[in-house]
């Protein structure tokens, strides 16, 4: 297992990020046929909320996270499910072991053609694949703080990756021979209740005198999403889509 940056940041990120896709799973369930009963793993479980979600929805899922702290506190939000610490190029789970295996926002940081056998191993015959991820850029108010934070630092903001355009997704499954079902396109907004809930959800991770020095940058760039009760909306968007595993 290699190094697991991610549970240092682990309870943080819960706080500020642990339900932040919760807008997307409704879609990605019903296209994925997800219901009582159905045996699913949800790759990239973090701190557990999907779990959490379709353990109460009657599914049977478990979860797997390659940070060991994130899947503790999965375990702890969803007691009784499955969850172990593995990556999504080499699933800790016997072949055939799923009906439908879950990845939001987990698939472009692994490998796809490794990610894509791998959901193809442990998904019975008939079994199907969601995946969800950012949107492009342009959809993102979050997009708006990378940009203001690259630019202070003497980078050329981000550019999209292939998976967040249209088709980025579908195409993925298409191209390793995966029978694309649905896809689509999620609204999924991010608040944040005030300036020191705003620093810390976008400065996760870094040290305090980064915080000090980039806080002023992110409340600049954010203060178009400003409510008058000092709290702040961001509209972001996922896309999102469903495929069905090659035969064989």
């Amino acid at each position: 297992m290699p190094a697991d940056p991610w549970s240092d940041l682990a309870d943080d990120w819960d706080r500020s990020w642990g339900t932040f896709a919760r807008p997307v799973w409704a879609p990605l369930l019903d296209a994925a046929g997800i219901g009582p009963g159905t045996r699913v793993l949800d790759v990239g479980c973090g701190t557990g909320a999907l779990l959490a979600h379709l353990r109460d929805q009657g599914a049977r899922p478990s979860g797997v996270d390659p940070a060991a702290r994130m899947a503790e506190l999965a375990q702890a939000r969803a007691p009784g499910v499955d969850v172990r610490r593995g990556e999504f190029e080499d699933l800790p789970f016997d072949d055939a072991a799923f009906d439908a295996v879950l990845a939001v926002n987990a698939f472009q940081l692994a490998d796809p053609d490794e990610a894509l056998a791998e959901a193809a191993r442990v998904l019975a015959p008939g079994g199907v694949l969601g995946l969800a991820g950012w949107a492009e850029r342009a959809r993102n108010d979050l997009d708006a703080l990378d940009t203001a934070l690259a630019v202070a630092d003497g980078e050329e903001p981000p550019e999209d990756g292939p998976l967040r355009v249209a088709g980025g997704l579908a195409g993925a499954l298409a191209d390793a021979r995966w029978e694309v079902l649905d896809v689509g396109l999620t609204t999924v907004p991010w608040t944040a209740a005030h300036d020191d809930d705003l620093v810390s959800g976008v400065l996760l991770g870094e040290d305090p005198a980064t915080v000090a020095d980039l806080a002023p940058v992110v409340l600049a760039a954010a203060a178009p999403y400003r409510r008058a009760d000092g709290s702040y909306l961001f509209r972001n968007a996922f896309r999102w889509a469903v495929g069905r595993a090659p035969a064989g």
